[in-house]
């Protein structure tokens, strides 16, 4: 019956990476069965968070769907959980690696900074929204692909969770604007590369507006290699899932730029048949 319960809640994790990121649940599927629902619980645990501000068009009810979700992560850190699938499942995981919960409270103040938006003045304020909402995600998942290495390996992984969320904002920049009225791109590089607002507003992508992005995107590649140098300290197990998931990321950015930088009107994703043809 135990056993039965808990298949039933990892499944029920599974059920919402396959529905909300199709290129994270293929990246990850190769994963032994452990560390793999490992993984679709803490994605359940970050897209619940996520769909708690996004999904509410208050900001009242916003702040309090997150104090809800720091509430319920407090009683878990005191072994006083509710008894609900995502928590039995976290549970699970929790007992069975070397788990730090500290990630899990970053990623919630991750997502109080989309409530409480405003654009970031440099790059490196980026990088740290950046850290919050992604970069805690990769230290979520380190105690499960580096179970040796996981206390040597948090910079590497920070470095992988922030290449991939500026992969995401690269590629959301108009479903960012138009739909959220929100601008991740820094205040001072859009003055630096003279792009900014006005020309958002009129869907303008010239020659400022590619030079913006690609100074990010040669940023995120940075990030990326820099993680790639590490990938050898990971679990042997864990080194071809971990490098599919940075190259199906990293895709992205090539993605945009064969459709010409429209990143504004376009959604860009890389195709099933091309995932597979990644390579690690």
């Amino acid at each position: 019956m135990i056993q039965h319960q808990l298949n039933s809640d990892l499944k029920y994790c599974e059920n919402i990476i396959k529905k909300h990121s199709k290129s994270f649940y293929f990246a990850f599927s190769g994963l032994p069965a452990e560390k793999r629902y490992a993984v679709y619980a803490i994605y359940a645990f970050c897209r619940i968070a996520d769909d708690s501000v996004d999904e509410n068009p208050i900001i009242a009810v916003k702040s309090a769907a997150i104090n809800q979700l720091r509430h319920e992560l407090d009683l878990f850190s005191h072994h006083e959980e509710r008894n609900h699938p995502l928590w039995r499942a976290l549970r699970h995981v929790f007992n069975t690696f070397d788990m730090d919960i500290q990630p899990f409270y970053d990623q919630l103040t991750g997502q109080e900074m989309d409530i409480y938006f405003s654009s970031p003045k440099t790059l490196r304020q980026l990088e740290e929204y950046s850290y919050y909402v992604a970069g805690s995600v990769g230290l979520m998942l380190l105690p499960i692909i580096a179970t040796e290495n996981h206390q040597y390996l948090k910079k590497t992984a920070v470095k992988l969770g922030i290449a991939m969320q500026l992969t995401n904002i690269l590629r959301d920049i108009g479903e960012d604007f138009y739909e959220k009225n929100r601008i991740y791109l820094p205040v001072m590089e859009q003055l630096r590369f003279g792009y900014g607002k006005e020309k958002l507003d009129q869907q303008i992508i010239d020659d400022s507006f590619i030079t913006l992005w690609e100074h990010l995107a040669v940023r995120a590649e940075t990030l990326y290699d820099e993680f790639s140098n590490h990938l050898v300290k990971f679990d042997n197990d864990s080194k071809v899932p971990l490098m599919r998931a940075a190259n199906v990321y990293r895709e992205i950015l090539n993605v945009i730029r064969e459709n010409q930088y429209d990143c504004l009107t376009k959604r860009n994703f890389v195709v099933r048949e091309r995932l597979e043809q990644i390579r690690v």
